[in-house]
């Protein structure tokens, strides 16, 4: 039991074998992939690619903090339209990146505030991006926790996941005692990776999720490779030595986790 929470199958990288990649994930023995937008356009495509492998692939949408689109009422509105998509079971990615985004922390707070608010709307889970940006998107979360909690509308057993988890420990305890899961990428395999082994020896493996983020974060041993779902085995046999369990054992929780967070 292996499951991907969190790729990008539609770019560009995997339009020349896109569907060998997506079988050899079914012969890995992952059970089901997670698509994340990151514009409404690749929210589309990941609901597009849903159609043709049904009950295997799911979406998430969403517009990510790095997106060029102009964001405006309208695109919450396309976003609103796309979630009616039987296939779409969470709003992602969405989030903060003080490391690489151009543009304004402020323009990128109200794109975040403002699918939070969806996702409050639709009784969806979200994935959350984070990029050195600790302290804001821990303040932000707070509020619309305690908005969610006051409505009594999200469960808070099932609030979300922090994507590719490369936080702080305080970030980490936040997100813990909030409900959310921490996602587990190929970054776990990295050479000398001490403080995210750190963390993840505080956590306990009922919150944390694996992805790969497919094309990117490729783990090692095939770092500056394009990274694909079938290598979530990497990320899986790192947490294996971590946890002193077997890959099966921590395949089956992590899997089980994903299905608790996502009600697929």
């Amino acid at each position: 039991m292996l499951t991907d929470t969190h790729s990008h199958l539609y770019l560009h990288q995997f339009n020349a074998d896109r569907d060998s990649v997506i079988n050899a994930a079914i012969d890995a023995g992952i059970e089901r992939i997670l698509i994340l937008g990151i514009d409404i356009l690749t929210s589309q495509q990941a609901i597009d690619l849903c159609e043709k492998y049904p009950g295997y692939l799911f979406a998430a949408i969403g517009v990510h903090p790095n997106s060029n689109g102009v964001w405006s009422s309208n695109v919450l509105d396309q976003l609103h339209s796309l979630a009616k998509s039987k296939f779409v079971i969470a709003i992602g990615e969405i989030g903060l990146d003080y490391h690489r985004s151009k543009i304004p922390i402020d323009f990128q707070k109200k794109m975040l505030i403002s699918q939070l608010a969806l996702a409050q709307e639709l009784h969806l889970p979200v994935c959350i991006h984070n990029r050195n940006s600790d302290k804001d998107l821990m303040e932000i979360l707070k509020e619309w926790l305690l908005c969610s909690q006051g409505n009594n509308i999200i469960d808070q057993k099932v609030v979300g996941v922090l994507h590719s988890f490369s936080g702080n420990i305080d970030l980490s305890s936040f997100a813990i005692e909030s409900g959310f899961y921490l996602g587990i990428s190929g970054t776990i395999t990295f050479q000398n990776n001490h403080n995210l082994i750190d963390i993840i020896n505080t956590v306990s493996l009922d919150k944390l999720i694996v992805e790969t983020d497919s094309p990117y974060l490729t783990p090692t041993p095939f770092r500056g490779k394009r990274n694909e779902p079938s290598f979530i085995r990497l990320i899986v046999n790192k947490l294996s030595q971590i946890f002193n369990l077997s890959t099966e054992a921590i395949g089956i929780r992590t899997t089980n986790n994903a299905k608790d967070l996502f009600r697929w």
